[in-house]
């Protein structure tokens, strides 16, 4: 039976030098009040140091307010962390690219499956995930930075099995971990009903109980012993030991974008005419290239940012109802969250675990996914995890861009300053863009042209102005939007020159109009 305790007594369990695994993903979900009581007992007491935060997507805001893992910010609290990405909670990306902390940037994927793997008591998790990137030893073997690599510490190795190349991605024990929930019973069995993403607390308080560590959560309140239905127990209280009950509800928001909205959690629908059309910008541009490629019945993934936009045109032109979208964080169907609120969707069909999505995403599950990019090079190489002193690492990138049989990868044609309009069906660009985005050599290889080509996907990249598709002899541009110059506007604002389709075409003339395109699928 789990004890109850408070914030303040359960920050007092963590010792210097643990390793502490922390729940939440991204904007969802974070244990703020345990968090916020460990960073409260370091700033009075200068303990507990040095310890090893691991995290799936670091809970932040994407804002340097200080919440999330951003708490533990201190200098000294906090020596490594091991996360799937680091840049929701800034000021810890800021650590790791000016070399305060170390810090391993691993596959979400691959870090879920550690924890499968760690309550398992298994040595490794042996994938094809992250072969040819960053997260290859060949390459960065995962090391953010070079406090990193003076550790000495390999936590992926290149194995061989039945002639295939592998990467074996090794376990390690937990300490404690912070993990949240809804709702504890009497005896500490956790519920999940008001949380807005799938999560994965099961699997960090798993691998936490069979490290022989501490597990401890943050709920809303406690419920009478026997009171939740037994298929809404996400964690049983055989794992749990001690639970701590929330005191300030800031502290414990659905999301940093609202308290509480119950059509992400399942708890209601909301008739999704309310949803607003996006702008005729060139995020929208781009989104409606990519809604060009809807399929009827396809799977779809979409990332943060422009290719969340692909389904606010898919349910501005009536269209939604014939795809499933689904989010690496677990909805599947429905209409993604954009801005502050991505990663949950709004009246989904299903909730999965995120774990359980991407083990899906990498037997190839999806049909279609549409991805950012930062950089691109001649390659296809595709870079969103470090520029310059900012890591951010890949989150589900790796797992989803490496097994979906058709990939987009979307963003404006250059960066910095851009200024577009559309006027009278073309598009005009008033001001160009500082920063290059397709560049002779990308900073670190989040995507691997070369692995993508081996493996025969479908790789496509969309921007406002240009469509460019990856060949086994590089990137060749098959498309330009209407009114857009080949020499000045695309080739110039290129770092190499790529192949030009025999057969080059304008993008499609509805993509340029107000109102809806008119989609059928």
């Amino acid at each position: 039976m789990a004890q109850r305790i408070t914030a303040e007594e359960a920050a007092a369990l963590i010792q210097d030098n643990m390793t502490l695994g922390v729940g939440g993903f991204g904007a969802y979900a974070a244990p703020d009040e345990l968090l916020s009581a460990l960073a409260e007992r370091y700033e009075r007491l200068g303990s507990p140091r040095a310890l090893t935060a691991v995290c799936g997507i670091s809970p932040g805001s994407n804002r340097p307010d200080g919440r999330g893992l951003a708490r533990l910010r201190a200098p000294g609290l906090l020596d490594t962390v091991m996360a799937g990405h680091f840049a929701n909670p800034p000021e810890i990306a800021e650590l790791i690219g000016t070399n305060q902390v170390a810090a391993y940037a691993l596959p979400l994927g691959v870090m879920l499956h550690l924890w499968r793997a760690i309550a398992g008591h298994k040595p490794a998790v042996l994938t094809h995930v992250g072969l040819g990137t960053f997260a290859d030893p060949r390459v960065e073997g995962c090391k953010a930075n070079q406090k990193t690599r003076a550790q000495g510490r390999d936590i992926v190795e290149l194995v061989s099995l039945d002639g295939r190349d592998y990467l074996a991605y090794k376990t390690f024990p937990i300490d404690a971990c912070f993990i949240r929930a809804t709702w504890a019973d009497e005896d500490g069995s956790l519920s999940m009903e008001d949380e807005g993403v799938g999560d994965y607390a099961a699997e960090l308080a798993a691998a936490t109980h069979n490290s022989g560590g501490i597990v401890i959560a943050q709920v809303r309140g406690i419920v009478s012993r026997g009171s939740l239905p037994p298929k809404s127990v996400r964690v049983h209280h055989p794992m749990v030991d001690y639970v701590v009950v929330n005191t300030d509800p800031a502290l414990h928001m659905q999301s940093y974008a609202a308290q509480l909205r119950p059509e992400l959690s399942g708890q209601l629908r909301r008739p999704t005419d309310s949803i607003p059309p996006m702008p005729l910008d060139n995020r929208k541009l781009i989104a409606r290239r990519g809604a060009l490629e809807l399929r009827p019945d396809c799977l779809i993934n979409l990332g943060i940012g422009i290719p969340s936009g692909v389904g606010v045109v898919a349910n501005e032109e009536g269209i939604a109802q014939r795809i499933t979208l689904s989010l690496e964080s677990g909805p599947q169907g429905g209409v993604p969250v954009e801005g502050a609120g991505f990663g949950s969707a709004v009246n989904a069909e299903a909730i999965y675990t995120v774990a359980d999505t991407l083990e899906l995403y990498d037997g190839g599950m999806l049909d279609l996914s549409f991805l950012g990019a930062a950089e691109v090079d001649c390659h296809g190489n595709v870079n969103v995890s470090k520029f310059g002193s900012r890591c951010t690492g890949p989150g589900g990138f790796v797992n989803i861009s490496q097994n979906t049989k058709r990939v987009f990868f979307t963003g404006t044609f250059t960066a910095g300053g851009l200024k577009e309009e559309v006027r009278d069906g073309r598009l005009v660009i008033l001001q160009e863009g500082r920063s290059k985005k397709f560049r002779r050599q990308v900073e670190q290889i989040t995507f691997s042209g070369d692995y993508a080509v081996k493996s025969g996907q479908d790789v496509t990249f969309l921007t406002e102005r240009a469509v460019l598709k990856l060949t086994p002899d590089g990137l060749m541009l098959t498309e330009i939007a209407p009114g857009v110059e080949l020499e000045q506007d695309i080739l110039a604002q290129m770092e190499f020159r790529p192949l030009i389709s025999p057969e080059l075409r304008e993008m499609d003339h509805r993509i340029f109009q107000a109102g809806p395109m008119g989609l059928t699928l």
